[in-house]
């Protein structure tokens, strides 16, 4: 690769020198591993490390006067030897991603995942050879997510990836079958300080989130779930989440404020919402107590206890 395409490498990724070191190490020396996981919190560069990563496998001696085309068709998402897999929901027999879930107003009962049908969509892929390229290359957002079968399936392919290097991306080593783990170049990705924090924001044109306290404290050292945040605050409604943030002063304005959380956001938002709320009391109220009603309320959302008794349960524990 050029010596501009590594600058840009190592000035994207602002914080991640490790990971920029070991990434350039296998470019340079053109020794690729078969899998790689980057791993470490969400929104704290990995996806972006992943997009850059590939451009930089694929423009690797390639003519700078060459290397916008396939810029392009990477950056338009119609790259013929580039497979993007993210998890989904299951609608009526169909998967959708969360954009596309979102777009059709579909309610969203239980959190996306990587499923075992996108894993066999993997070992198809692999199964022609590269069009463009030397090798083709798949990157598997929230490598989490995936359910044992899926992982097991995965599993496979990762013995025998042929002409490919794939790339999970997940928020940690642990949450990832260790034979999975053993078979990847590990990456490690690490939170930022809020120095770097500010500093990613502001060259992403997001200031005005610089004001606001509680989403840097929240987001820990992560700019794109600061980001997250503001956007998820914006979009809830903002007589909902001014009466969720203050303790309610009754049993009935408890019950009342459940009904609107059930009514008015869907699972998804409802888990975000509790970790939003387990920091805005303990930032209020000090009180552990809270913290634990709030941490019995995900438990109860994750195992699909009926969402307007969970919350009623909870307001009327800690009704003042």
């Amino acid at each position: 690769m050029t010596t501009g395409n590594l600058t840009q490498f190592s000035s994207i990724l602002v914080g991640q020198t490790q990971a920029v070191e070991i990434l350039t190490r296998s470019l340079v020396k053109q020794r690729l591993a078969p899998a790689y996981l980057f791993y470490g919190a969400d929104g704290i560069g990995k996806t972006l490390a992943a997009r850059c990563f590939i451009e930089s496998i694929f423009c690797h001696e390639v003519p700078e006067n060459q290397q916008a085309l396939i810029k392009q068709k990477l950056h338009q998402g119609n790259h013929p030897d580039v497979l993007w897999v993210a998890p989904t929901y299951n609608h009526q027999g169909k998967l959708y991603s969360a954009a596309e879930a979102t777009a059709a107003g579909i309610k969203r009962k239980t959190p996306p995942q990587i499923r075992i049908e996108q894993i066999r969509d993997i070992s198809r892929f692999l199964a022609r050879p590269p069009l463009l390229g030397e090798r083709s290359v798949i990157a598997i957002e929230q490598a989490e997510t995936m359910p044992e079968a899926a992982a097991n399936a995965l599993l496979k392919t990762l013995e025998e990836p042929g002409k490919a290097t794939i790339i999970a991306i997940a928020s940690s080593v642990e949450s990832l079958l260790p034979t999975i783990v053993s078979r990847c170049q590990q990456v490690p990705f690490h939170r930022l300080d809020r120095t770097l924090t500010s500093q990613v924001l502001t060259k992403l044109g997001k200031t005005e989130i610089l004001a606001r306290s509680e989403i840097l404290g929240l987001a820990q050292g992560s700019p794109g779930a600061a980001i997250a945040i503001w956007e998820q605050l914006q979009a809830l409604p903002a007589d909902l989440l001014d009466r969720s943030t203050n303790l309610p002063l009754s049993r009935r304005q408890g019950l009342e404020l459940a009904a609107g959380i059930d009514r008015d956001l869907d699972s998804v938002e409802q888990l975000w919402l509790v970790d939003y709320l387990q920091y805005i009391y303990w930032q209020k109220y000090r009180a552990a107590n809270l913290v634990e009603t709030l941490e019995q309320t995900r438990s109860q959302l994750l195992a699909y206890v009926q969402p307007r008794l969970v919350w009623e349960c909870t307001f009327l524990k800690i009704a003042t």
